[in-house]
């Protein structure tokens, strides 16, 4: 393993101080989460290696949007900033954790049943029509899956990476699969998704496996990888290795930039779908 050296003005760990922490139990599963925001409910989950500023900095845009933000803790440490070496032992504790089915043939990981628990919870708190779910590499298929808890109307799913050893396939039990197209359909739902061009841990075949599955409700949308910020955290420099986190580390934050435009695109969509109304945007946020 290589070791590799923060850059020169790798940001500090983010103290995550704005946010209320609370253990929600569901099912007699107690999982720390993250609450910050008022308005219509979104839960985000977090990408590989865990919550991060540039999660936690996702996670306050859609708050200043005009949404209760839940952002529950899955794995890694909450708030570090992403170096390589810690962010390749979260991946391998991960892979054999029985919540999650990081491989071809597992099927739907387990922890979704608890994250639509969450769902619900925050659904019951917030009211509206329902909650939005974006989900994040590592999590990004959970956002979809999640829809069989009737409260998700809005997923988003972000450069999905499961299963880690099938370019070309779905983290979801066949069973699962044909529920949630069923669901799909039957409520007219849309789902928001985005990757890289040549992301090699969310492939063009793995998108087309989508929409083989959703058909026209699956909204693809794809960005051009030199789009991609050239000078992500090591873990996304040295590990993942290509342009491939389009909200997170590698969005660039200027106005008008396709990975800023993304941003506001799934703003834009998860306030049609929870009925509220966005406010402007502006480069480094919602104004």
């Amino acid at each position: 393993m290589t070791t590799t050296h923060l850059r020169h003005d790798a940001p500090l760990d983010d103290p995550l101080d704005d946010f209320s922490h609370r253990v929600i139990d569901i099912d007699s599963v107690g999982k720390t989460v993250h609450v910050t925001g008022s308005g219509p409910a979104v839960v985000l989950l977090p990408e590989m290696p865990g919550i991060s500023p540039d999660v936690a900095r996702l996670a306050r845009w859609l708050r200043d949007a005009g949404f209760r933000v839940y952002l529950p803790s899955l794995f890694g440490v909450d708030g570090a900033y992403p170096t390589a070496d810690a962010g390749q032992a979260v991946v391998r504790r991960a892979c054999v954790s029985a919540e999650f089915r990081a491989f071809a043939g597992g099927g739907t990981s387990p922890v979704v049943a608890w994250l639509r628990g969450l769902a619900r919870v925050a659904h019951a708190e917030c009211g509206g029509p329902g909650v939005g779910a974006v989900g994040l590499c590592f999590t990004g298929n959970f956002a979809l899956t999640m829809t069989l808890e009737p409260a998700v109307i809005a997923p988003v799913v972000n450069h999905p990476s499961l299963p880690l050893d099938d370019p070309a396939g779905l983290e979801i039990a066949a069973d699962d699969a044909a529920r949630v197209a069923e669901r799909v359909r039957r409520d007219g739902l849309t789902v928001l998704a985005y990757r890289f061009e040549n992301d090699r841990w969310c492939t063009g075949r793995r998108f087309a496996a989508y929409r083989a599955l959703l058909g026209d409700a699956f909204d693809g949308r794809v960005l051009a990888d030199d789009a991609a910020n050239t000078n992500p955290p090591p873990f996304f420099r040295d590990v993942v290795g290509c342009a491939h986190s389009v909200t997170t580390a590698h969005l660039v934050d200027e106005r008008g930039h396709p990975t800023t435009r993304a941003r506001d695109e799934i703003i834009a969509f998860l306030a049609e779908r929870l009925g509220t109304t966005a406010p402007g945007i502006r480069a480094d946020g919602p104004a």
